[in-house]
């Protein structure tokens, strides 16, 4: 927290000086490094600990699991959704007079298509090259060609072709199905694969001992983030004046869900104090707040989640890797207020039809969000559905840093409750099921006496 108070108060205090880019490149370099080693820490993480939670459990249990963490974040993106259209039409942000022609235009893609979103996202969750998609995802592109035959009225024609490729950034989806497969076989194989989970129990306990020596610089990481990102801004007087009651809007919809609706939620299911889990989660919010991804604040969510909230780590390193690809609730509840935003703008009232379209549309494209630092594109997608111009979306990216940080610490923030409830669903068959394996109870123990090992030295350092 300390570290994203000096960087606002840093990033407003410096802006006077109009600072030179290259010093503006040193403030922003220590934040990148902690950037680059916390996305490096991603795949062996998610390598290690998906695979070590899975071998200790049954298809059946994985199978359950996985059912009721994708069922939860379904419920928990269409409340925020639902949440989001009810506070735009409500608030009415939009005011057609503040548009003007001096904003700058973002480039009309008619052609983009949900199916062709839907399928790509069904493309990833099966990698032809598991090492490929370590650093290449599918993406459907447009291509727009001219044909070969001639047109009678010698006006020029254009077709559109779709192709099928690769797309720089981690195919998260991919690496959790394939891990996700490689558990559960491993969990068969029982005491033949002792080994192979050991390998990987162990190598999970390296990572998170990284990570903890990692946190030490992560205050000095996320100043140097918050406040490049104020120096950068061009002028903060369209933060203030035209899309302050957008922000105000979105920012409201973000707090209700995080402080009523997710709690109630949670407390409908477990019948527990959700308190307790935003205060173990508030080291990861505030990391992911600093460095606008979810994907990066994996490994300090983990440590959260285990540690402070007491959330079994078979399931927290299942739903956590999971949550941090398909759990966008931040985002349905923006993209969703930015489209009838954008309607607002232009006059346009939606049917009740447009607005159910809006609704669904915003739930399935926040799901394929990959765990990085979110663009607009999914608000281009839904815009498109509805026959809604997008030229207006250059207006968004004046206040998309800062919505985009709040709003992924808010996915963070869900993470830490749906890994909560479905150590409450499952933890009963869990443990019935180790009483019944001597081989996973002496895994488990292994487990802890890694972690009784970790605290010992702890307590030696500080006497």
């Amino acid at each position: 927290m300390a570290g994203v108070a000096l960087g606002v108060i840093l990033g407003f205090g410096l802006r006077p000086l109009n600072l030179p880019q290259e010093t503006l490149q040193l403030i922003n370099f220590p934040g990148e490094i902690f950037m680059q080693v916390l996305k490096m820490m991603i795949l062996p993480l998610i390598f290690s600990s998906l695979i070590s939670a899975l071998a200790q459990m049954d298809a059946k249990e994985s199978g359950q699991m996985g059912l009721s963490t994708v069922l939860y974040y379904l419920t928990t993106a269409t409340l925020a959704t639902i949440l989001g259209i009810f506070l735009v039409t409500v608030i009415q942000p939009g005011d057609p007079s503040i548009k003007g022609d001096h904003l700058a235009h973002v480039d009309n893609d008619n052609n983009v298509s949900a199916m062709d979103t839907f399928l790509d996202l069904v493309r990833n969750m099966f990698p032809e090259n598991i090492i490929q998609a370590t650093f290449a995802r599918v993406q459907t592109t447009y291509v727009t060609m001219r044909p070969n035959i001639a047109v009678k009225n010698e006006t020029e024609a254009f077709m559109v072709k779709r192709a099928v490729g690769l797309t720089e950034g981690t195919n998260i989806l991919g690496i959790i199905v394939f891990c996700t497969g490689f558990g559960i076989i491993i969990s068969q194989l029982g005491e033949r694969a002792r080994t192979v989970v050991d390998f990987f129990v162990i190598l999970d306990a390296v990572i998170m001992r990284w990570v903890m020596t990692l946190m030490w610089f992560a205050p000095l990481g996320i100043t140097s983030l918050i406040c490049g990102n104020l120096l950068e801004l061009d002028d903060l007087s369209d933060i203030a004046s035209v899309l302050a009651l957008y922000t105000l809007t979105v920012v409201t919809g973000l707090m209700i869900h995080t402080v009523i609706t997710v709690p109630l939620l949670y407390f409908f299911i477990t019948r527990k104090n959700p308190i307790t889990i935003f205060k173990g989660m508030i080291q990861a919010v505030v990391t992911t707040f600093g460095t606008a991804s979810s994907g990066s604040s994996l490994p300090i969510s983990m440590q959260c989640v285990e540690n402070a909230c007491g959330v079994d780590r078979r399931i927290s390193r299942f739903v956590l890797p999971l949550g941090s690809t398909i759990n966008m609730d931040g985002n349905a509840l923006y993209e969703a207020v930015a489209v009838i935003f954008i309607a607002q703008l232009n006059n346009v009232q939606l049917t009740i039809a447009q607005i159910l379209t809006v609704s669904i549309t915003a739930t399935i494209a926040s799901i394929g969000t990959q765990s990085v630092p979110a663009g607009l594109v999914s608000i281009l997608l839904i815009l498109n559905t509805v026959g809604l111009p997008v030229r207006d979306v250059s207006m968004l990216f004046t206040v998309d840093w800062l919505l985009d940080r709040i709003r992924t610490a808010i996915n963070v923030l869900g993470d830490g409750y749906a890994a909560s409830v479905i150590h409450h669903i499952l933890q009963k068959n869990l443990d019935i099921a180790d009483s019944r394996n001597d081989y996973k109870a002496e895994i488990k123990e292994e487990i802890e006496l890694l972690k009784s090992t970790e605290t010992s030295r702890k307590n030696s350092k500080e006497v």
